[in-house]
C-alpha cells in the first residue's frame, strides 16, 4: 500500500524524517533510512532544515526512492519564487515522489546565511492550492500541463500548543480545502495540551500525525520552552533528563511514553530525531511499534 492508500485505509502511521548533510555523502542518512525499513510508512526529508544551506531535499527523496523507500518531500516556500516551486514539484513527481509536505519555512535569520534574500512569494495555503491545481492539469496561471498530471498526496503542518490556538485551526481549515490529506504537527510533550487542541478541531475530518521530537538534554528542553512557539515540555519532564545518567536511554523512554498516552488520540506519530536518527528503532522498539 502507498503513504495515501494508508491514510485512506485508517491506518496507523509512523514516519520519521532525515536532515540531509551539508555536503554530498549520502551514505549514512542511506544507512540511517535502512534501520526503519519496514516500520516507518514513510521518511520526511528537511527542506534546508532551521534555514541552513544543506543537499537539496528533491535529491535525498529521489535516492530513497530508488531504494525501496516511501519518501516526503518537505518543500519551503522561503527560497524559490512561484516558477521555481511548480518546477521543483514537477519534478518530484517526474520522479515518482508522491508525498509532499508544505511549509512556509523558517527566516533565514535563523540560519548559516543570515544575509540571504527570502523569497516567501506565496505561503504555505497558497502553495497548496497551486498543487491542487496541477493535480488537475494546469499550472497556477491556468495553463494546461502536458501528458498526464502529477498525483501527489499533499500534507501541512500544525502547531497544536499555539496560544492562541484559533489562528492556527483557521489555517488549517484553509490548507484543507486547499488539498491537504494529512497533518504533522509541532512536537508534544504535553498530553493536557494535544488534547485541548483535540477538542477544537472535532468538525475537521484529516489526519493528524503527532509530532514527537527526542530530548537530548534538560539544556534542550529549556531552550525550547523558551524559544519555540508553541512547544512545551513540563518541569516533571525536564527533572527526569536532568537526574538521569543515561541520557539516552531516558530520552527514548519519554518519547516511547508519550507515544504511547497520544496513540489512541491520533491517526500517527511522526518522529523528528534532529541527529539521532540511529535511536529511532530503539524508540519504536519502546513504543511497542
Amino acid at each position: 500500500m502507498t503513504f495515501k492508500e494508508k491514510i485512506q485505509a485508517e491506518k496507523f502511521l509512523v514516519t520519521s524524517e532525515i536532515g540531509p548533510p551539508k555536503g554530498i555523502e549520502t551514505k549514512i542518512i542511506l544507512e540511517d533510512a535502512e534501520l526503519i525499513r519496514g516500520r516507518a510508512d514513510a521518511i520526511n526529508v528537511t527542506d534546508l532544515q532551521s534555514s541552513v544551506m544543506r543537499l537539496g531535499s528533491l535529491v535525498v527523496c529521489g535516492l530513497l526512492k530508488q531504494k525501496g523507500f516511501e519518501p516526503i518531500f518537505q518543500v519551503t516556500c522561503r527560497d524559490r519564487n512561484r516558477l521555481a516551486l511548480q518546477s521543483d514539484i514537477l519534478s518530484a513527481a517526474a520522479l515518482g515522489i508522491e508525498n509532499l509536505l508544505i511549509l512556509t519555512g523558517d527566516y533565514p535569520t535563523l540560519g548559516d546565511h543570515p544575509e540571504a534574500k527570502p523569497v516567501f512569494d506565496l505561503d504555505s495555503v497558497q502553495l497548496l492550492q497551486v498543487v491542487k491545481k496541477l493535480k488537475a492539469g494546469s499550472d497556477m496561471n491556468g495553463n494546461k500541463l502536458e501528458g498526464q498530471p502529477p498525483k501527489f498526496c499533499l500534507g501541512a503542518v500544525v502547531n497544536p500548543g499555539a496560544d492562541p490556538i484559533e489562528p492556527q485551526i483557521l489555517k488549517m481549515e484553509k490548507k484543507i480545502e486547499a488539498g491537504a490529506e494529512f497533518f504533522q504537527t509541532q512536537a508534544v510533550y504535553d498530553i493536557r495540551v494535544f488534547e485541548n487542541f483535540l477538542s477544537k478541531i472535532k468538525h475537521l475530518k484529516t489526519t493528524i500525525l503527532t509530532g514527537i521530537v527526542l530530548l537530548k538534554s534538560a539544556g534542550m528542553a529549556r531552550y525550547m520552552n523558551k524559544n519555540v512557539a508553541g512547544v512545551f515540555v513540563p518541569d516533571n519532564l525536564i527533572k527526569e533528563m536532568e537526574e538521569t545518567k543515561d541520557k539516552v536511554a531516558k530520552s527514548v523512554e519519554i518519547a516511547a511514553r508519550l507515544i504511547k498516552q497520544l496513540k489512541p488520540m491520533s491517526q500517527g506519530i511522526h518522529i523528528m530525531p534532529i541527529g539521532w536518527d540511529k535511536k529511532v528503532p530503539l524508540v519504536l522498539d519502546a513504543a511497542g511499534l
